[in-house]
């Protein structure tokens, strides 16, 4: 006997795009026991949606080609609540998010693995939902699914669902060297409004009834860096997807690593109607709040015009603005010009304000 929705927590249907039958067909522990339903979930459900001439081997590792030239590698674990938000879900998440890590970091996207931790209980139809959109932003972004597993927890230990992620991609030249070698004069870039995402998942979660419904950022940051390459070349000295602890976080990081002090002013900081109303209201500064599809740049002193021509060509990146420049060492690694008062330092985000975003 499939175990069915009674009980189903409310977080699994929370902004739900489909609707639960009472009597839907769910997750049991067989699933996961590697016997006949195992097989059975993988082959039907799994890899008839994500089906490519890796994934159809079944093997226990999947035989990739070479690669000519070094490789990137990262690894993501997804652990959003609820599963569903506006502008996505934790599948579409877990692709983007992973293939934004790798294009930040100077690589072509090639291959993924997908890690499903089910709860006893999910039903059927939001996996199958969240497979299709896995199988969607996989195909937005070239990449194949080649590998994964499955595993099933008893009810109450999941929330749900969990993904964790593998991404495989090859680096191409000019990689950008990344936040040490930043110097006095570069110039930081923000690719759009900041803080969208965390302020969606929290709008959803906590049942605040805005309307319209604040929409999170997540998706594919792999057109806007490619173009942005593409054009800039060794102009480009960093980049970064600026997700838990939002921007503020990449900017302290970078401020670590260069040892120099990176001022940003808040007038020049993109940050949405809705967002601003929430965090004004909560008491959050837009700049610790998560994203999922924004990412920040930093580059040579005067090619900053040039970076934000190529990303205002894009509609991802259409919002995109110049927010500071690195400066020498002064009070603090990290300061703001607030649009009232003298500078002051930024704090570096000691813990999240909106857990389980990502």
């Amino acid at each position: 006997m499939q175990n069915k929705t009674e009980n189903a927590p409310v977080a699994w249907q929370m902004n739900c795009p489909v609707s639960l039958p009472a009597n839907a067909d769910c997750v049991t522990l067989a699933h996961g026991e590697g016997g006949r339903l195992s097989r059975k979930l993988v082959q039907e459900r799994i890899v008839r949606v994500l089906k490519n001439e890796y994934l159809v081997a079944l093997n226990d590792a999947a035989q990739l080609p070479e690669i000519r030239g070094p490789v990137a590698l990262t690894t993501d674990s997804f652990v959003v609540s609820p599963l569903f938000f506006p502008g996505g879900d934790i599948g579409s998440l877990a692709v983007f998010g992973t293939v934004n890590d790798l294009a930040v970091s100077g690589a072509k996207p090639l291959w993924l693995t997908l890690s499903l931790i089910m709860e006893e209980g999910l039903p059927l139809v939001i996996l199958d939902r969240i497979l299709e959109s896995i199988a969607k932003a996989a195909e937005a972004t070239n990449v194949k699914i080649v590998a994964g597993d499955t595993k099933v927890v008893p009810r109450g230990a999941a929330d749900g669902l969990f993904i964790n992620t593998a991404g495989v991609g090859e680096l191409i030249s000019p990689i950008p060297p990344g936040p040490a070698t930043l110097q006095e004069q570069d110039e930081l870039i923000v690719s759009g409004p900041i803080g969208r995402h965390g302020i969606a998942v929290l709008a959803v979660r906590e049942e605040l009834g805005l309307e319209p419904q604040p929409r999170s950022d997540c998706g594919s940051l792999l057109r806007p860096v490619q173009c942005l390459r593409n054009e800039m070349g060794d102009q480009i000295r960093c980049l970064r997807d600026a997700t838990r602890g939002g921007v503020a976080a990449v900017l302290h990081e970078w401020a670590e690593a260069c040892e120099l002090t990176l001022s940003i002013d808040e007038r020049s900081i993109p940050v949405s109607p809705d967002v601003r109303g929430v965090c004004e209201l909560l008491g959050l500064d837009a700049l610790h709040v998560a994203n999922e599809g924004t990412m920040v740049i930093a580059v040579k002193q005067g090619a900053a015009a040039a970076a934000l021509k190529v990303l205002h060509s894009l509609p991802e990146t259409a919002g995109a603005l110049l927010i500071g420049t690195v400066t020498p060492r002064g009070i603090a690694p990290v300061t703001v010009r607030r649009t009232l008062g003298p500078e002051q330092p930024l704090d570096d985000p000691l813990g999240s304000p909106l857990p389980r975003i990502c």
